[in-house]
């Protein structure tokens, strides 16, 4: 088990990774923005207002959806959001530390692993917030905090792959950018 004498600053707030809300805003633009003007050069009845309506309500659901934060105190950790997005959408949780009885390893559809916190009381797991810059320290803070042995824990994305698809979203921004020129030009 490691042993963590390092002193923080409660409360401290850990924020999605801004390359990797970088990349899927990227991504989601490259993806939708062609669509409006792509409906004067097709057979498609939707109305372009509807479109952007469409975009617009889209990258305010991914936005708030990025928008998670974890705050961890030297009571608690919480995961929240900001109070204009619903929690229908996205919940928040918080859990005190003396309730975490471990961490448990799950593997996702896709083959990575996910940890999730199980809370002593009612068995509840809550997910470990792995997208977040700064994840390693507040893994070392989990280790302080609940004495569980974190050293197997890596964080879900490796900031690589995440380079790759920004990259590759810059290629289909600049292929999205010749399909609009082109859509204009022959909806004229």
């Amino acid at each position: 088990m490691k042993n963590i004498n390092v002193s923080f600053n409660f409360p401290l707030t850990f924020r999605i990774s801004s390359l990797i809300r970088i990349t899927l805003v990227s991504l989601y633009f490259s993806l939708t923005l062609p669509l409006p003007f792509l409906v004067d050069v097709t057979s498609v009845s939707i109305p372009p207002f509807m479109l952007w309506t469409g975009i617009v309500m889209g990258f305010i659901v991914l936005v708030g959806a990025l928008s998670e934060r974890v705050i961890v105190d030297e009571d608690t950790i919480k995961v929240t959001y900001p109070s204009w997005v619903p929690s229908f959408l996205c919940k928040g949780w918080s859990l005190p530390w003396s309730e975490i009885k471990d961490l448990r390893l799950r593997t996702t559809g896709q083959g990575g692993l996910v940890y999730y916190f199980v809370s002593r009381e009612a068995q509840t797991a809550y997910l470990l917030p792995m997208r977040i810059a700064g994840f390693s320290r507040l893994v070392n803070i989990v280790t302080e905090k609940t004495e569980i042995d974190t050293t197997d824990i890596r964080p879900l994305p490796q900031p690589w792959m995440y380079l790759v698809l920004l990259v590759l979203t810059l290629f289909l921004i600049i292929v999205d950018g010749w399909t609009i020129t082109t859509a204009i030009g022959m909806g004229r």
